[in-house]
C-alpha cells in the first residue's frame, strides 16, 4: 500500500539531492553562523559569571567565618568538606552558564570539519575519475595511432583542412584532408588577454610578464617536483578551473618535466606577440595531465 503519492516522492527525492549536492556549503555556513552564535552566548554568559563568582565567594566567606566564630562546632574538617562542596557547584552554575556556548561551539566545529571532509573525498574522487579519463584517452590515441597512423590521428584529433599537394607518383595535384596543428589548441588553452587581470595594453609588458611566470614556475618545479594548472592560472589572473585542480605537470614522469606556456610556437598569432604586433595570445600549456597519483607515489617513495 503506498501512503506516500508519487508526485511527492519525486519532490523528496530531488530536494534531498539538492541538499546533498550543496551539502560543503551548508554544513560551513551553518559552521560560521553556529561560530558567531556561540560568540554571543559566550558574551551573554560572562555578563552573568559575576553573580555566580559572587555567590561562591559569599559561601565561603560564610565558611570561614563560622570556623573562627565556633570553632567547638565547626571542625577544620568541615570547613574542608564544605569549601569543596561550595567549589563544586560554583563550578556547576559556571559550566551552567558556558554550556550553551559551548554545545553550538562543538557543533560548528563538528559543521566545518564535515564540510572540509566532504570537499576532500569529493576532489579525490574527481581527481580519480580524471585520471582514469586520461587514461583511457590515451590508451584510444595509441590504438588509433597503431592502426591508422600518426597523421590520421593528428586529423581526428586537431582541426583539419583540404590542402592541396603534389602526387610523388604521378606528379598532379590532389586534395587531401590535413591536421592544422596550429589552429588544434589543447582542452587546457586560455587567452591572455584583457579578460586577465594581469593583462596589460602594453605588448612588451605581457611578453615580459608570461616570460617571467613561465621561468618561476619551472623553478618551482624543479625544487617542489610538481605545479598544479590552477596555481599557473592564478598566478596569471586567468580564471581557474575544476580540471586545473587536478592536472599539472610532475618533474620526471611520464610528461616533458618542464612547462611550456606555448609562447614560441610556430603560428603567426604567436610570432606578432613575441615581435610586439599583438598584446594577447592564445596560451596553451603541456600539461602532463592528472598529477594526483604521482603525488602519492612521490609520498610513499619519501616516507621509506
Amino acid at each position: 500500500m503506498k501512503f506516500i503519492p508519487d508526485g511527492l516522492a519525486r519532490i523528496a527525492a530531488k530536494q534531498a539531492l539538492v541538499v546533498k549536492k550543496n551539502s560543503p556549503s551548508l554544513l560551513f555556513g551553518a559552521g560560521v553562523a553556529g561560530s558567531l552564535v556561540s560568540t554571543v552566548l559566550a558574551c551573554r554568559a560572562t555578563l552573568k559569571l559575576e553573580d555566580a563568582l559572587e555567590e561562591t565567594n559569599s559561601l565561603l566567606g560564610k565558611a570561614h567565618l563560622a570556623r573562627e566564630t565556633k570553632p567547638e562546632f565547626y571542625s577544620e574538617k568541615d570547613e574542608k568538606q564544605d569549601i569543596a562542596v561550595i567549589y563544586i557547584r560554583g563550578a556547576v552554575e559556571v559550566g551552567k552558564l558556558y554550556a550553551p556556548a559551548m554545545l553550538v561551539g562543538a557543533a560548528s566545529i563538528a559543521c566545518l570539519t564535515k564540510s572540509q571532509h566532504i570537499l576532500k573525498e569529493r576532489n579525490l574522487a574527481l581527481a580519480s575519475a580524471y585520471t582514469a579519463v586520461d587514461e583511457a584517452f590515451k590508451a584510444y590515441r595509441a590504438r588509433v595511432v597503431e592502426k591508422y597512423g600518426v597523421e590520421e590521428d593528428r586529423v581526428l584529433r586537431y582541426e583539419s583542412e583540404d590542402v592541396v599537394v603534389i602526387d610523388d607518383k604521378t606528379g598532379k595535384e590532389v586534395v587531401c584532408l590535413k591536421a592544422n596543428l596550429d589552429g588544434g589548441s589543447s582542452m587546457y588553452a586560455k587567452y591572455f588577454d584583457e579578460t586577465s587581470t594581469s593583462w596589460q595594453r602594453e605588448s612588451e609588458y605581457n611578453y615580459a610578464f608570461l616570460t617571467h611566470q613561465q621561468n618561476w614556475f619551472n623553478d618551482i618545479l624543479r625544487v617542489r617536483r610538481f605545479v598544479f594548472l590552477n596555481e599557473v592560472y592564478k598566478a596569471l589572473g586567468l580564471m581557474q578551473t575544476t580540471a586545473g585542480q587536478a592536472v599539472g605537470w610532475f618533474m620526471d614522469g611520464e610528461g616533458d618535466s618542464y612547462i611550456d606556456f606555448g609562447l614560441y610556437r610556430s603560428d603567426e598569432t604567436a610570432n606578432d606577440f613575441i615581435n610586439g604586433r599583438e598584446n594577447s595570445i592564445l596560451l596553451d600549456f603541456n600539461v602532463d595531465g592528472p598529477i594526483y597519483h604521482l603525488l602519492d607515489q612521490m609520498s610513499k617513495k619519501e616516507n621509506k
